[in-house]
C-alpha cells in the first residue's frame, strides 16, 4: 500500500506541474461520463413515466376513436370525424370477440362550465358509462362515483377533476353543490383525485364525467359516440382482439375491402413502441456523444503523458539505475494516467447527478438512478486511462540509464 500511495504522490506532483494539459485532458473524461450518466438517467426516467402514463389511461386499454386519426409519436391529431361510432357497436364489439373482457362508449366535448360567478371556459365534458371509472383507473378523493340507475334515468350529476374543483370552489366542499354545463345544471357528487396529464397528453384533471345518456340527450342530444375504451383479456391477445374488433365495426358500418374506415384503433403499446424508440435514438446519440468525449480525454491523456515522459528522463533513468523495475514504471506512469481519468470520472459522475436531479425537479419527471450509468462511467473512465497510458510507459521502460548519462 505504500508503494500505491507513493505513486499516487509522485502522480499528483508531476500533472501539477501540467496544469492546463491536465485541465483539457479532465475535461473529456469528464464530458464523457456526464453524457453517459444523463442520457441513462434520463432515457430510465422517461421509461418510467411512460410505464405510469399508461397506467393512468388504464389496463390492457384499447381506443376506438371515430373518423381517421393519425398519430404522432405520443400525440393523435384527428383528420375525420365521424358520426357512426354508436353504444351498440360497444356492445357488439364485447359479445363478438373473446379476447374483449369490458367496453366503456363515451363521447367529449370542450365546453364551458360555471359555478355562480365563475367560469372555466374550456373544459372537457364526458359521458360514459358507469363502468368508466374502472376502465380509466379514476380513484375518487372524495364522494361517490353514478351508477346504473343514474345512468338509466339520464340523472343530471358529475364527478369533476381534480383542478375543476379547485378553479370552481377554491376552499369550498363541492360535494351537493350544482354547476352548469351547456343549458343544464349539474349536481356534484364527486371529485376526482390528482391525476395529471395522460399519455395523450390530455389533462385529466381538467375534466367533468357525467352519465353518457345525459349527455346524449341533453347535452347535444344525438345518438352517436366519439370514443369506445375496450380493455382486452390480457397484453398477450391485444393483437387478436384489435382484428376482432375492426372486423366487427367494418361489418356493422358496411365497409367494403378496399375502403376506407370511418373509425380508428388506437393501441397503448403502439404508443409505447414509438416513445422507445425515440429514447433509443437519445441513448445512442449519447453513446455517441460520450465516446468522442472519452476519445477526445484519451487522446489528452495520451498527450500529457507523452510529455510527462520526455521531461522526466533523468528521473526515469535513475530509477532504472537504482534498481526499479520494468513494471514498477509501467505501474508508475498507469497510475497517473488512471490518475487524471478517474478524477474526470468522478467529476462527470457528480455534475452528471446534480444536473439530472434538476431536470427530475423542474420537469417532473420521476427520479431515476441508473446503477448501470455509475458503474460503466467508471469502467469506461478507468479503461481510458489504461488504453491512454500503455504508449507512454512503453515509452518509459525503453529509456537506458547510459543513454541518460550521455546525453547529460
Amino acid at each position: 500500500m505504500k508503494r500505491i500511495f507513493l505513486n499516487i504522490e509522485i502522480a499528483w506532483h508531476s500533472l501539477s506541474n501540467f496544469k492546463l494539459r491536465t485541465f483539457l485532458a479532465l475535461c473529456g473524461v469528464t464530458l464523457g461520463t456526464f453524457s453517459l450518466v444523463l442520457v441513462a438517467n434520463l432515457t430510465g426516467s422517461i421509461e418510467r413515466k411512460s410505464k405510469i402514463e399508461v397506467d393512468k389511461l388504464g389496463k390492457n386499454l384499447l381506443i376506438v376513436r371515430c373518423g381517421v386519426v393519425l398519430k404522432f409519436g405520443e400525440r393523435t391529431r384527428t383528420l375525420s370525424e365521424a358520426t357512426t361510432l354508436t353504444k351498440e357497436d360497444a356492445q357488439a364489439i364485447l359479445a363478438g370477440s373473446a379476447f374483449v373482457e369490458d367496453v366503456a362508449p363515451a363521447t367529449l366535448k370542450q365546453l364551458p362550465v360555471r359555478y355562480k360567478e365563475t367560469t372555466l371556459k374550456s373544459v372537457f365534458i364526458m359521458g360514459g358509462t358507469p363502468n368508466i371509472y374502472i376502465m380509466r383507473n379514476y380513484k375518487l378523493a372524495k364522494g361517490v362515483f353514478y351508477n346504473d340507475k343514474d345512468n338509466r334515468a339520464f340523472a343530471d350529476v358529475a364527478v369533476i377533476g381534480y383542478k375543476v374543483a379547485d378553479k370552481l370552489f377554491k376552499n369550498q366542499d363541492p360535494i351537493g353543490k350544482y354547476i352548469k354545463l351547456s343549458d343544464i345544471y349539474c349536481q356534484v357528487i364527486g371529485v376526482l383525485e390528482e391525476l395529471g396529464s395522460d399519455i395523450s397528453g390530455a389533462d385529466q384533471d381538467n375534466q367533468v364525467i357525467i352519465p353518457i345518456s345525459t349527455y346524449m340527450r341533453k347535452i347535444e342530444n344525438k345518438d352517436f359516440i366519439n370514443i369506445i375504451y375496450v380493455r382486452g383479456v390480457s397484453d398477450e391477445v391485444f393483437d387478436k382482439a384489435k382484428n376482432d374488433i375492426e372486423e366487427i365495426l367494418r361489418r356493422r358500418h358496411k365497409i367494403h375491402p378496399g375502403d376506407q374506415d370511418d373509425f380508428t384503433v388506437i393501441d397503448m403499446k403502439d404508443v409505447m413502441a414509438i416513445r422507445a424508440q425515440v429514447t433509443k435514438i437519445i441513448t445512442v446519440l449519447g453513446r455517441l456523444s460520450a465516446s468522442i468525449s472519452f476519445l477526445i480525454g484519451g487522446l489528452g491523456i495520451l498527450s500529457i503523458m507523452i510529455l510527462i515522459v520526455s521531461e522526466r528522463k533523468m528521473e526515469i533513468g535513475i530509477r532504472r539505475a537504482v534498481g526499479s523495475r520494468k513494471k514498477d514504471i509501467i505501474f508508475q506512469f498507469l497510475t497517473e494516467s488512471s490518475l487524471i481519468s478517474l478524477t474526470g470520472g468522478v467529476f462527470g459522475i457528480i455534475v452528471g447527478f446534480v444536473f439530472c436531479s434538476l431536470i427530475f425537479h423542474f420537469s417532473k419527471l420521476p427520479y431515476y438512478i441508473s446503477l448501470f450509468s455509475l458503474i460503466s462511467s467508471m469502467a469506461s473512465s478507468f479503461a481510458v486511462g489504461v488504453v491512454a497510458g500503455i504508449y507512454p510507459a512503453r515509452k518509459a521502460i525503453q529509456i537506458q540509464p547510459i543513454d541518460v548519462m550521455r546525453s547529460r
